[in-house]
């Protein structure tokens, strides 16, 4: 479920360039997550943090 949320999110993130700034912004990744849940999505700060860069690139589609 976390992933599939994460990558919904990621998905509108793309599409939205003030999404985009507001993720920018972010300093942590409970940051993140508050961004997320105002969109209604829906994953932890924690499972965030365990993701490598890597999984973090694959999830989001890399670039």
């Amino acid at each position: 479920m976390f992933l599939e949320q994460l990558k919904a999110f990621l998905a509108k993130v793309k599409g939205n360039s003030n999404l985009q700034q507001k993720l920018k912004a972010a300093n942590s990744p409970e940051d993140v997550v508050g961004i997320a849940k105002e969109h209604g999505y829906e994953f932890t700060a924690n499972k965030l943090s365990q993701l490598s860069k890597d999984e973090l690139e694959g999830v989001a589609g890399g670039n």
